[in-house]
């Protein structure tokens, strides 16, 4: 059976799911589909329990907490969900309509497409080190699901993104030590959260230095061999590797379907967020444009600049009166919103 409806949403994550509101907002019904199990995207498979600083209003949120929200947020206006599924075949009907089907054979009908895709799907960037594999889910790791699992544990995070800086003063909170290994002195990371863990007696940091080797009894990790750039070696005693090398991402499924881009990335119009193809957007992370900025942030205004210019298209002729979600309202919230106001 079909799934019929106005907006078709690839992509479950924390910016598919404020576009379930954005759209909402505008009268436009969503179903979304996920190759994951659940919603989230990235932060829920990845980063459940990673602090989040940058949501206006949160000084810190839990990456699952935030999806929790944004489920809330989105609850009103009925989504549909088609997890475990991946995108495969996208067909456009003389009426304009898109017929969407999944690798599970499930077909979603609708006006217009949302791509976001985040990374695509996507798996971690492996550090070249030999017989990494006979330690990985014991003592080495690619992401942080629960950080009590570190307790009183030995740590070498490699990395110098946001993630590494983040989890290194994290799990400072929990661990024997925490070691950042990182092969350049400056970190691509919030500056705030830089000086922050430089600061931070509980954490040392290795610089520039890389990985060498990996020293132990697998899957039980002893020590890591450090290689210094310039000359010289090192070797780190630790019971736990975080290598934080980001994610491989994969848009193979998206191939064909006339939108332009690198194979990482789907160019927009930074306006309307409308790739080459028109009726389909890309939001979040797969969008790009000059000036750019990968923030969830920066998703969420994606979400509601698309929105609208896909209002033309689910409804065409139909002018669009917008100016505030407070004139707009919510479905069976407007008991709750009285209350605040009365």
């Amino acid at each position: 059976m079909t799934l019929e409806t106005d907006i078709c949403i690839v992509g479950a994550g924390p910016v598919g799911l404020f576009a379930v509101f954005a759209c909402g907002q505008l009268g436009m019904r969503c179903a979304l589909v996920d190759a994951l199990e659940e919603p989230g995207g990235q932060l829920t498979a990845l980063y459940p329990e990673k602090p989040i600083y940058d949501i206006p209003s949160r000084p810190v949120v839990r990456a699952d907490a935030l999806v929790d929200d944004l489920m809330a947020q989105a609850a009103p206006y009925e989504p549909r969900f088609l997890f475990k599924e991946t995108t495969e075949a996208l067909v456009e009907h003389a009426d304009g309509s898109f017929l969407l089907t999944t690798a599970g054979g499930r077909e979603v009908r609708a006006r217009a497409l949302l791509l976001a895709a985040g990374a695509g799907a996507f798996g971690p960037n492996r550090p070249p080190l030999a017989d990494i594999e006979a330690y990985e889910g014991h003592s080495v790791f690619y992401h942080v699901a629960r950080r009590e699992r570190f307790r009183d544990a030995r740590i070498a995070i490699a990395g110098g993104g946001d993630s590494a800086v983040d989890w290194a003063l994290s799990l400072a909170e929990v661990a024997a030590s925490v070691t950042v290994v990182h092969r350049r002195e400056r970190f691509r990371a919030a500056p705030d959260a830089v000086v922050r863990m430089r600061a931070d007696p509980r954490i040392s940091l290795r610089t520039p230095y890389q990985l060498a080797g990996l020293e132990g009894v697998p899957p039980k990790l002893q020590a890591l061999q450090l290689s210094r750039i310039g000359g010289g070696t090192e070797r780190l005693e630790a019971d736990v590797l975080i290598a934080l090398f980001g994610l491989a991402s994969n848009l193979r499924p998206l191939a064909g379907w006339g939108l332009g881009g690198n194979g990482k990335t789907i160019p927009v119009d930074p306006i309307t967020c409308e790739t080459a193809r028109s009726g389909v957007f890309a939001i979040g992370d797969v969008a790009a444009y000059p000036g750019k900025q990968k923030l969830i942030l920066t998703g969420f205004a994606e979400a509601s600049l698309a929105a609208h210019a896909a209002h033309a298209r689910v409804f065409p002729g139909k002018p669009l009166h917008f100016e505030h979600s407070t004139t707009r309202g919510v479905p069976r919230q407007a008991a709750e919103a009285a209350m605040l106001t009365g």
